[in-house]
């Protein structure tokens, strides 16, 4: 999902392929994780927190992190138009794709500015700080990440605006990747690349390159990272899907593993065992619990629901 090909004075660095190609194998454990707790196959939010959520945003940053390092070595001596639009146009098809897809999909949480677009954008606004110096480009990478954390409004809340970053309130979305604070991995990769052509170490990278010859399936996996991206999505969750058809997961079993989680966040355990199962058992005798689960409920249902999570709070004692 690069600009152009990783060369210097004619030669690929394949170092930076081997990263891309690392990058994308972790894409595709997280996504197929993610896929297993869509087909409920693990609890609701299971891989939105914790470890699973750092760890999806450790995979996003090398990506944007290697497009600015990419963004470099491509155009860091003038932007070779020809394939700069050629590359841009292809990425912006996928991200296309990818809108329109997870739209028929999940149409209340649609890709609208995932990763693709967001390269997309800051492969055009990384352009002028090409001419940057390295370090000035880092304290600009710096400042706007911190802005990013520090300032919030609800002005940017709608979705036609969400993109830029600093909601409050963020769209729901499968796949938000704002420009701010996201940019700035970009502006550090177009640093990191400044600084290494600076002190003059690609010739040193490229020399890794023989030694570097045996992880060659990561190489050329890194290669064709923008197909990797638009096919193993699909791949995956087919994949899921078809196993969840003929072996269904036990959807209860996550219920009570996302209830008692959200649960246990204010109430102890003994509580929150004994309220699940009463919130469980109320569903399942109004015919709610597989509606919920597959997040099919009308508004009528919805407000059911809650008045089922009313009762069992106020049936059950107070937790000592």
């Amino acid at each position: 999902m690069m600009t152009a090909p990783e060369k210097i004075r004619g030669e690929r660095i394949d170092l930076l392929d081997i990263a891309r190609g690392c990058a994308l194998l972790a894409m595709l454990v997280y996504h197929f994780t993610w896929d297993l707790e869509f087909f409920g196959y693990l609890a609701p939010g299971f891989a939105q927190v914790g470890g699973w959520k750092l760890f999806a945003r450790i995979i996003a940053s090398s990506f944007l992190i290697l497009v600015g390092v990419s963004l470099v070595l491509a155009h860091g001596r003038g932007v070779r138009w020809a394939s700069f639009r050629k590359r841009l146009l292809q990425i912006a098809a996928g991200a296309a794709a990818i809108s329109l897809a997870t739209y028929l999909f999940t149409p209340q949480g649609f890709v609208f500015f995932g990763i693709l677009h967001l390269i997309a954008v800051g492969s055009l606004l990384g352009l002028p700080f090409l001419r940057l110096p390295f370090w000035l480009t880092g304290l600009l990478a710096v400042a706007l990440v911190a802005i990013s954390f520090s300032f919030t409004t609800p002005l940017t809340d709608s979705r036609w605006l969400a993109w830029i970053g600093f909601s409050e309130h963020p769209p729901l979305s499968n796949d938000f990747v704002p420009l701010f604070p996201w940019f700035g991995a970009i502006l550090f990769g177009i640093a990191i690349a400044q600084a290494i052509g600076r002190f003059n170490q690609w010739p040193v990278l490229s020399r890794l390159n023989a030694p570097l010859r045996a992880l060659w399936p990561l190489s050329t996996l890194g290669k064709h990272s923008l197909l990797f991206y638009l096919v193993h999505q699909p791949v995956s969750i087919g994949i899921v899907a078809l196993v969840a058809f003929l072996a269904p997961p036990d959807q209860t079993e996550a219920f009570q593993a996302s209830c008692r989680q959200t649960c246990e966040k204010d109430r102890d355990a003994a509580f929150c065992q004994s309220y699940c199962g009463c919130v469980q058992t109320r569903l399942e005798s109004d015919k709610l619990l597989d509606r919920l689960l597959r997040g099919q409920l009308t508004e009528d249902e919805r407000q059911k629901v809650g008045e089922t999570v009313n009762a069992c709070s106020f049936a059950l004692p107070a937790s000592p």
